[in-house]
């Protein structure tokens, strides 16, 4: 088989980074090397300051099949550093700023992963999710047992960890899974929407907001309400003065966001 170049593209568009597994000839099936080129794609989003929302999408008709199994084929000894990054390149980061998954066809396996660490997830219709991997004995170690259980309850979370089953669009958007659901081939055009969205609120205190939901897992209330006052403090000083003042001149009223 000839050697593969390109297994990632990176592209800018102002302030919107999509990053596009690109092996469409295995279902975009991540491999060592393509885990490693995730991750560094994912870096340099998070480190360059004129980036402020990423899309992560798969070339062609699916989003990711998980890891590559074929790639092992031949290999006495697995590549696997528990301590090190997760083999599907950025599933152990919590970046700064929000990813949108872009999903068209299969999220299944690590696939399945990957869509779990973006915040978002926009679905095609078509769309399919499940934890294919039971079958071959293959473990999740890119945070599946964590943020699926997180996101749309332990019990759900079982039912598709336990029994490797498909879930549809339409069920994964019943469960919390997928935040929207759209017309197969149109889940980039969405997603880029939202990011664009996104994009254009007061960065600072979207982004702290959003950290401290994260960031409150494993608080008790009283903990997770002081750690929200405490890092609300650098918004409300930056950002919230300015913004009331646009209030007060009559931007807004009326649930009227068009020219805000």
């Amino acid at each position: 088989m000839p050697t593969e170049t390109n297994k990632v593209l990176i592209h800018t568009e102002e302030n919107i980074t999509t990053v596009t597994i690109n092996r469409p000839h295995c279902r975009n099936a991540v491999d060592y090397e393509t885990g490693e080129l995730l991750l560094d794609a994912f870096n340099r989003f998070e480190e360059d300051d004129s980036q402020s929302v990423a899309i992560l999408r798969g070339a062609g008709d699916y989003f990711c099949a998980g890891f590559d199994l074929k790639s092992l084929s031949g290999q006495s000894e697995l590549s696997y550093d528990p301590e090190a990054e997760g083999i599907m390149g950025p599933s152990r980061k919590l970046l700064s700023k929000p990813v949108i998954a872009a999903v068209e066809g299969y999220a299944v396996a690590g696939g399945l992963e990957l869509a779990l660490w973006c915040d978002l997830r926009v679905a095609a219709e078509t769309a399919a999710f499940g934890v294919f991997c039971r079958r071959w004995g293959v473990p999740l170690i890119d945070g599946g047992c964590v943020r699926l259980p997180r996101l749309i309850g332990h019990s759900r979370a079982l039912d598709m960890i336990l029994t490797g089953r498909e879930v549809s669009a339409q069920e994964a958007y019943e469960f919390g899974l997928a935040n929207r659901v759209v017309a197969q081939g149109q889940a980039y055009e969405e997603a880029l929407k939202l990011a664009k969205q996104i994009a254009e609120f007061p960065q600072t205190c979207m982004k702290v907001d959003r950290m401290t939901s994260y960031q409150q897992w494993g608080m008790d209330v009283m903990q997770a309400l002081r750690h929200e006052a405490r890092e609300g403090a650098k918004p409300l000083y930056e950002e919230a003065r300015n913004g009331a003042g646009r209030f007060s001149s009559g931007l807004g009223r009326g649930g009227d966001f068009s020219k805000i």
